[in-house]
């Protein structure tokens, strides 16, 4: 659609002030490019160029003046040649007067475009405004940036201006900048014109945004203050996480001389009959199913429809509260909720244009919450605790590390601060268009910065980092051989005769499961060697699955155990693997979900007439998670004592 395409020009300040930040520059506008061919690869853009020591615009044929500005690249859809021209940008010689190139730039998209065009229409200046500005033939500088901002205006024009200037040192001219600074505010004030300065290659990259994402409103509806009293309110996105474009499948078996191969893949389904695989299931016969302990539960659309919380659409106020009673991270991801209770922070505008609304944060309810309550260093032994020195050496690294320092700027700010996974992804994904072969490249110096220590700070604080070291001694931590095996054969924590101390136990199990894990990948739990296939997928990190999805599998095969026993020929198995469970859940920080399925297990057995597991359970005095050993493991989300099982068994019921 033509209100989604966009009609952008670069104004480059390319003057000698400007010469260090032109590779940034330059990284910035490839990107910009390299993300519309993506995206928006019907967008145009045109590149304006002041400081030069050539002129080349219509303004200087039509009326004259306009001097050392020059178009670099007229307005037309982007493509590899813009990509490319932009990647090596001239260096200029003379001052750069960047409200001359503002001016060619507003007549470049007002004789193309006027008033017909009805997609977005947008300026982006770049510059570090600390050359003069040549005085008007009639009136002032003001009068001059309020003739231009009334075009912008009647034109519908956005214009975004980016001001790289770092501490202004003395051989700047700090009359020329606060000048310049004032007419710039006056664009701000005068029309749609937002003004940023960044005074870092960091900065810079991160404030020209390079997708340019039109707001939608999410809700149109009224907010109720009380059954009397409603406001009619507009809901937009404030932030959203940008993720990496879709890519496609790609196919290489058309002919290399058909022009008009796709070179699509398409992929389709088919479903079969268990009992006769020869037979293909219609959509219209199939069922969705979802897993409940061994058993798979058909449940249709039209069932889930009818259980569906379906409320009225609305935002209502509840109550107020101080803004200290809500603290920041209480904040969560908005997700899909049907219903989301949240909280509401004014946000005054700073501009007269602007009004005034309200940010809404999504807050947890009472299941979403998880707090980890660590233990005190107070319960370790007194050799293990810091003593007062190394407490402050500590202390004062971790100042020395504040992004936030007092009395100074914050450093990496967010929304100046650009994604260093996607920036790698959009520099390889434009090389290997041209380069198929190529390698991935080497980090940008830019963005070491941003995913790597700052060298200059590390040497600055030196004596910091030695103080530390000097506070610590580092000893080499054996590791215990004790087997597994024999681990599983001695009695849990609480039993009395047997115990195990925790620390020991826990250090045995992670050393089995590294040792294990390094040999092969276990994707699956098998029947010969059940528990050392748990261990060795608890143990992978390839992925944060793997820790879910080995419970779950690891629950299933207790399950069939105790199923399909005969007079009791499983139990012992049943109950080794449980052992296995419940050590990997103290582990993992789960006890809940150890305690949940084991009193499910016992319930169902009663249910099946199986009670005679639970007295074998009974016997072997396997219990539920204690709050102790949950404390011990930096766990507490189980509240439960440590006492007898059966007594345990009857509270959880």
């Amino acid at each position: 659609m033509a209100r989604n395409r966009e009609k952008l020009i670069l104004l480059l300040d390319v003057s000698p002030s400007m010469h260090s930040v032109l590779p940034d520059v330059e990284k910035l506008c490839t990107l910009l490019v390299g993300k519309k061919l993506i995206y928006g690869n019907a967008d145009e853009v045109g590149v304006v160029l002041f400081g030069t020591e050539d002129t080349k615009n219509d303004l200087t044929k039509e009326v004259g003046g306009y001097e050392h500005v020059m178009v670099f690249q007229d307005s037309k859809v982007v493509d590899e040649h813009l990509l490319n021209s932009l990647k090596h940008l001239p260096r200029g010689t003379f001052p750069g007067d960047f409200l001359d190139a503002i001016v060619v730039g507003v007549d470049m998209l007002i004789k193309q475009y006027r008033e017909t065009y009805k997609g977005r229409k947008r300026i982006c200046l770049i510059t570090d405004a600390l050359c003069p500005i040549k005085d008007s033939d009639v009136g002032t500088k003001e009068d001059q940036v309020n003739t231009i901002a009334r075009q912008i205006v009647s034109f519908g024009l956005k214009m975004e201006n980016i001001v790289v200037r770092s501490n202004l040192s003395g051989e700047v001219n700090k009359q020329i900048a606060d000048e310049n600074d004032h007419i710039l505010n006056l664009f701000s004030k005068k029309s749609s014109t937002k003004t940023l300065y960044v005074d870092s290659p960091i900065s810079l990259r991160g404030a020209l945004k390079t997708r340019n994402i039109s707001p939608v409103t999410i809700f149109r509806g009224d907010l109720e203050l009380s059954p009397k009293m409603k406001i009619k309110i507009w809901v937009y996105k404030k932030t959203a996480e940008e993720k990496f474009p879709t890519l496609r499948k790609y196919s290489d078996k058309a002919p290399s001389n058909d022009k008009f191969a796709t070179h699509e893949v398409k992929v389709d389904y088919e479903y079969k009959n268990i009992e006769d695989p020869s037979k293909v299931v219609p959509p219209e016969q199939r069922i969705k199913g979802y897993r409940y302990g061994p058993q798979v539960v058909p449940i249709s659309s039209a069932e889930w429809e009818i259980a569906k919380f379906k409320p009225e659409k609305g935002v209502k106020l509840l109550g107020f509260t101080d803004a200290t009673n809500i603290l920041r991270h209480y904040y969560m991801k908005d997700g899909q909720q049907t219903v989301v209770v949240g909280v509401l922070t004014p946000n005054v505008s700073e501009y007269d244009n602007i009004p005034d609304s309200f940010y809404f944060n999504v807050l947890p309810f009472a299941e979403d919450i998880r707090e980890f309550q660590f233990p005190s260093f107070n319960n370790f032994p007194m050799l293990w605790q810091p003593n007062e020195k190394q407490q402050e050496a500590a202390d004062i690294l971790v100042k020395m590390l504040d992004l936030a320092p007092s009395g100074k700027p914050e450093t990496l700010l967010p929304e100046f601060t650009p994604n260093p996974v996607l920036e790698c992804f959009y520099r390889h994904l434009e090389l290997k268009s041209n380069h198929p072969d190529a390698a991935v490249p080497p980090l940008d110096e830019t963005l070491k910065k941003i995913t790597e220590p700052d060298p200059a700070l590390l040497a600055e604080n030196n004596s910091v980092i030695d103080a530390l070291h000097r506070q610590f001694e580092l000893k080499e931590n054996p590791k215990l051989k004790k087997s597994t095996r024999r681990l599983q054969q001695e009695k849990p924590c609480g039993s009395g005769e047997g115990y195990v101390d925790a620390d020991v136990a826990d250090a045995q199990v992670v050393n089995s499961i590294e040792s294990k894990s390094s040999v092969v990948k276990v994707e699956e739990i098998g029947d010969l060697t059940p528990v050392q296939d748990f261990e060795a997928m608890m143990s992978r990190r390839d992925s944060p699955d793997w820790v879910s999805k080995a419970m779950k599998n690891m629950k299933n095969k207790i399950f069939d155990l105790v199923e399909n026993s005969y007079e009791g020929d499983n139990y012992p198995k049943a109950v080794e693997l449980l052992v296995a469970l419940r050590k990997g859940c103290i582990l993992e920080q789960e006890p809940k979900e150890f305690d949940d399925f084991l009193c499910y297990l016992c319930k169902f057995c009663r249910e099946k007439n199986l009670s005679n597991f639970c007295e074998f359970l009974e016997s072997k005095e396997l219990s539920l998670i204690s709050k102790s050993e949950a404390i011990d493991s930096d766990v507490t989300d189980n509240e439960v004592g440590s006492i007898h099982f059966r007594t345990e068994l009857k509270l959880k019921e």
